[in-house]
């Protein structure tokens, strides 16, 4: 298992023990992102998909791939990106052999090309959890909907075709769960978060909310106070819990 590292929010100053993700690499090998233990988180303001890869060569098999860069979001509501080493000889120009390489590597992880990344884990439920890359707001859809069955949630279906939420605000149902995925580049609204847990509580049914961009701040209030569970996604598609009624969804499983 990785080793933790220690992370100091920039905003609140509480400190977190990170755990790098790792990922398998095309050779077979399991690859764990190397985060310095000093490292030093950057305030994630915006994301693009460009910055949010990175590159880093396996020990195993010395080849060099796109990894989705670590991020770590803590219980104030910021969102931290985290430092990784870089690969070695990373100065490989477009159309070099050693940028196509790393092209070809990327496109075996299932990574977009030519960008960089992230992950993160909490507790599991019932074995690991194998997210799914979100490239697109489909995808997005589709590795909440993993993650809910991983939870428990066996019957949990889209209610259309589209990945934009329906007019209630629900992209995924089950016969005690809804949920919103919010896949856009802007925090979860105060009403979003509110939207759904009245259709939560009208139905008699859990709801959960996933966002890609986190949460506004007096969304994240109000949800503790509605006992919401709140879950932030990374580009690998690995859903971390947000606040403490997520973590307690973790705890139980299906309620």
């Amino acid at each position: 298992m990785a080793k933790s590292v220690p992370v100091h929010c920039p905003t609140c100053h509480r400190e977190h023990s990170f755990t790098p993700p790792t990922f398998p690499c095309a050779c077979g090998a399991p690859l764990t992102l190397p985060v310095p233990a000093d490292a030093t988180p950057e305030l994630l303001a915006h994301r693009s998909w460009r910055d949010s890869w990175v590159a880093v060569r396996c020990p195993a098999c010395d080849r060099q791939g796109q990894w989705p860069r670590p991020e770590l979001g803590c219980a104030c509501g910021t969102v931290v990106r985290l430092p990784v080493v870089p690969a070695r000889g990373d100065a490989a120009g477009p159309g070099s052999a050693e940028a196509d390489a790393t092209e070809r590597g990327a496109a075996e992880q299932g990574a977009p090309r030519s960008a960089a990344g992230r992950e993160r884990q909490r507790p599991r439920v019932a074995g690991p959890f194998r997210p799914v890359p979100i490239r697109t707001e489909r995808d997005a859809v589709m590795s909440a909907e993993r993650y809910l069955r991983w939870l428990g949630f066996t019957d949990v279906r889209r209610p259309g075709v589209r990945a934009a939420p329906t007019a209630s605000g629900v992209n995924l149902r089950g016969s005690r769960v809804i949920a919103r995925i919010d896949p856009t580049t802007l925090p979860t609204t105060l009403r979003d978060v509110e939207c759904l847990w009245l259709r939560s509580l009208m139905e008699d049914v859990t709801g959960i909310c996933f966002s890609l961009a986190g949460y506004a701040r007096d969304a994240r209030c109000r949800a503790d106070d509605l006992r919401l569970p709140l879950f932030v996604m990374d580009l690998t598609g690995a859903p971390q819990a947000l606040n403490d009624w997520a973590d307690d969804l973790l705890r139980r499983g299906r309620p």
